[in-house]
């Protein structure tokens, strides 16, 4: 190394070079992916970590760095309308005329003075270090800035500053200060009959980390064994759901890893069991998933199917869906089928199945606590663009059925727009069905309201919110 000084600035300073912190450059890489690319963060998030590991080493990043990345990224998507709001009043310029790259600094930044408990010197710091590594010095100075007037105050001051009274108007007040879309509050106030407090429960629930379930699937692997992990606990409802207390990994337990059981919220699994349990007159033999990917449904279906000497057609219209189904369907202990098939335009005769389940593509709001970009990235516009798929595929599933089989139409969103009105509108074109009463088919599982259809909910059954019609076909 030289023994020379090193050379002083312009200003007389000496150039100190800047300090790579891992943790927060593998978040700003994280949330530059979910904007450039529409990545989800929960299939970006896994890589980059698995990399860091490799590049820093297990002493260098541990299990606590990978804990902090995660709540960086996660948190700062998840609040982001909160903090777009109090950084537009930190800003000389509108936020749409900042760099996109300098806007993730700044996001994150106001999520560590905001949201975390990291002190607000280290929080300002660490972030400028990451301003320079990332950005350079000139821009590192105006992240300064800003993050030093947002450290003025606390998250409720903040609101108190810049969300609108809520008497003077209540969408835009729980818009900015929950963190959703005006339209998103909007929509799900109506699915949830009004009321303030329900509305601010499911609203605080969506920025909840959600715990990661486990489904024991039936023959293969049983909850009893899964529970037999470290910091696993029984699920709420399904009796093949198992939790993860906060940190556990799924890819660490070997029922997991051999495809004996996988990851799958507890309301999608509720589904699955409802449509295996729903009654129906004559033979029970072959059973349909005709939306099959990536294959959580599929799988607890087939193994559901096996017991009963039932066999399952998983049909997948991506060819590269239907690979991921065929991997969770692998071992499967009954006969099972996957193809590559469009549900609107079945590849299977009229009536020939006995059950048949479609969780049709949606908007995903159900989801937003695992997907919180979903809540930014998806417009109103977007159900105009789902509903001719959702209502084709649900006349598919019933002209797939036999005359006393049952379809169960699903969606993971409460939006009335993608359950209710698809259900009542393809209804009209079907009067030989009848709509089941599907809340015995979830016992023990409270606040299902009025039927027959059910609706599951974060704040209420700590599922996503899941939807469930069962259509019974007469004639």
């Amino acid at each position: 190394m030289s023994d020379q000084p090193r050379r002083p600035r312009p200003s007389g300073k000496p150039y100190r070079r800047p300090k790579k912190d891992p943790v927060r450059i593998l978040a700003f890489e994280a949330l530059r992916a979910v904007d450039e690319r529409d990545a989800y963060a929960n299939l970006v998030l896994p890589p980059l970590l698995r990399k860091a590991r490799e590049k820093e080493g297990p002493e260098a990043f541990d299990a606590r760095d990978a804990a902090l990345a995660t709540e960086l990224v996660y948190g700062t998507l998840r609040r982001q309308g909160t903090y777009d709001a109090v950084l537009a009043r930190c800003v000389d310029r509108p936020l749409g005329e900042v760099d996109p790259p300098v806007l993730d600094v700044l996001s994150l930044g106001a999520h560590q003075l905001l949201g975390t408990r990291i002190p607000t010197h280290a929080a300002v710091s660490a972030t400028v270090e990451l301003a320079r590594v990332v950005l350079g010095d000139g821009r590192a100075k105006f992240v300064n800035a800003v993050l030093r007037k947002v450290a003025q105050d606390d998250l409720d001051g903040w609101l108190e500053r810049v969300a609108p009274p809520y008497d003077d108007d209540p969408e835009d007040h729980l818009a900015v200060v929950h963190s959703h879309p005006r339209w998103v509050v909007s929509a799900l106030w109506d699915s949830l009959g009004g009321g303030r407090a329900g509305i601010e429960e499911l609203l605080r629930a969506d920025n909840e980390r959600p715990e990661v379930t486990l489904v024991a699937r039936p023959g293969r692997a049983t909850a009893e064994e899964l529970l037999g992990e470290d910091a696993a606990v029984a699920g709420r409802w399904s009796p093949y759901a198992v939790r993860l207390a906060e940190g556990g990994e799924p890819g660490a337990i070997a029922a997991v890893r051999d495809g004996r059981a996988g990851v799958q919220d507890e309301g999608s699994q509720l589904v699955a069991i409802a449509l295996a349990n729903a009654p129906l007159e004559g033979p029970d033999r072959r059973w349909l998933d005709g939306c099959a990917g990536p294959g959580g449904k599929a799988a607890l279906l087939g193994a559901l199917a096996a017991q009963r000497g039932a066999a399952l057609v998983a049909s997948e219209k991506q060819t590269h869906r239907a690979g991921l189904v065929a991997r969770a369907l692998e071992g499967n202990p009954g006969p099972y089928q996957v193809i590559a098939a469009d549900g609107t335009r079945p590849a299977w005769r009229p009536g020939s199945f006995d059950r048949v389940l479609v969780d049709v593509p949606c908007t995903g709001l159900g989801a937003l606590r695992r997907r919180p970009e979903a809540r930014w990235r998806r417009r109103p516009e977007d159900l105009e663009g789902f509903a001719p798929l959702q209502r084709g595929l649900l006349r598919s599933a019933l002209e797939s059925v036999r005359v006393g089989g049952v379809v169960g139409y699903a969606t993971c969103s409460p939006h009335l727009a993608e359950t209710r009105a698809v259900v009542a509108d393809v209804l009209k074109q079907y009067p030989d069905s009848d709509l089941l009463d599907a809340r015995p088919l979830l016992p023990g599982v409270p606040d299902l309201g009025e039927g027959p259809d059910v609706q599951l909910w974060p704040h209420l059954h700590g599922t996503d919110a899941m939807y469930l019609a069962l259509i019974r076909r007469t004639g």
